[in-house]
């Protein structure tokens, strides 16, 4: 029997074994139908509103968000990471939409983050409950997005914060690459997606100009650069699959390279990201969709997108639009953005409802039959940033 076949007949016994609401949403995303484009202002709000519903069902009920939303086996514990960069977007909705109560839910996320705190100032990855539990560098640099945001709207959290990033200078290889205390659930070695760890510490930079945190944060953009090609891609960029990386992680390693040009106004950052970005330009159709994977000639490799990753590019894209004014940027985002917008349930039973797949077709291969955090945190952001641009 080949084994195309025997791959037909093991996909049907495991799709076999799936709860009704699994099938019913492989059924659904097997058509690739999309759904209506709610706009950018409900699609923020619903976003919001589940990231809300995480925090509330947490599984471990301690004032993180959880994780994901699994059609298998519903809510996760909390977890540090994503809860460190979903702070940020809680507050920018706070503030544009004059929402109180966002901004006391962004206060939970930040004092659960304290209590957690390894004494030597690092976070832990995975969920709260995963197994082992150890400091990892990237989830970290993650949490610092928080406390620096939380930093500046609240004026606390500067201890917490200067513990966690003299943390990450110290770990630092002396080229400006994180070596040690990587996480456990990836592959090991080199991660040029670190560069999301140096974004974090140019923003505890903001906080601590005093420090040498932006000092060691434009290490490792230079040091994840010299691992770009001349197209734009990026060696060593997955959790999983080097030769062809999600488009998740490839928008970590942008979005770290465009702050650092933000960070400094040194035009060989903003050339490197524009290097990315314009081949990433080649992947995208037009109707907005993103393969989840790529290679390193910018093929898609797969049949599904990741959508976290989406997100994360349409962000870069519109922040590079906003740095250089070149419109094919901003045109690109639009198109993937309301892909993402057609992609949401906003008509769904309160677990679905204003989520964001982990992929589409919901069984693809990037964290099937979940919704996730991070994702929605990404999809919300870019819409904010849309909304922004228009002038809505």
């Amino acid at each position: 029997m080949s084994s195309s076949i025997l791959q037909a007949i093991n996909a049907f016994h495991s799709y076999l074994r799936l709860p009704l609401s699994a099938k019913a949403e492989h059924r659904k995303d097997r058509s690739r139908l999309l759904g209506q484009d709610p706009g950018v202002d409900q699609a923020i709000k619903e976003g919001v509103a589940w990231l809300c519903r995480a925090q509330d069902n947490s599984a471990s009920a301690d004032g993180g968000v959880a994780r994901h939303y699994s059609l298998i086996n519903g809510w996760s514990s909390s977890y540090p990471e994503t809860t460190g960069f979903i702070i940020p977007t809680m507050l920018a909705y706070a503030r544009l939409y004059r929402d109180e109560t966002s901004l006391g839910r962004a206060k939970r996320m930040l004092d659960w983050l304290v209590s957690i705190q390894f004494p030597e100032g690092g976070f832990q990855g995975g969920m709260v409950d995963s197994v082992p539990v150890a400091p990892v560098a990237f989830n970290t640099g993650q949490i610092l997005l928080g406390l620096a945001s939380g930093a500046r709207e609240f004026g606390q959290y500067r201890e917490t914060l200067r513990c966690a990033a003299n943390w990450l200078v110290s770990i630092q290889d002396p080229d400006g690459c994180w070596r040690r205390f990587s996480t456990p659930f990836a592959i090991s070695g080199e991660k040029t997606y670190d560069t999301h760890i140096a974004w974090g510490l140019l923003k505890a930079a903001c906080i601590e100009p005093d420090k040498p945190y932006a000092k060691a944060a434009l290490a490792n953009v230079r040091w994840a650069l010299s691992l770009q090609r001349e197209n734009g891609w990026f060696e060593k960029c997955c959790l999983s699959d080097p030769l062809q990386p999600l488009t998740h992680t490839i928008g970590y390693a942008l979005r770290g390279v465009i702050e650092a040009y933000r960070f400094t106004k040194d035009t060989c950052f903003l050339q490197a990201a524009q290097k990315t970005a314009t081949g990433l330009l080649t992947t995208l159709r037009n109707d907005g969709f993103l393969p989840g994977q790529l290679d390193s000639s910018w093929n898609g490799v797969v049949n599904w997108s990741c959508l976290t990753g989406t997100a994360q590019i349409a962000i870069c894209w519109l922040m590079l639009f906003q740095d250089t004014g070149t419109v094919q940027y901003r045109d690109a985002a639009y198109a993937a953005n309301r892909y993402l917008r057609c992609a949401m349930d906003i008509d769904g039973r309160p677990e679905i409802r204003g989520a964001v797949k982990g992929s589409f077709p919901v069984y693809g291969g990037y964290n099937a039959y979940q919704y996730l955090s991070w994702a929605g945190k990404f999809f919300v952001d870019s819409n904010l940033l849309e909304k922004e641009i228009r002038g809505l």
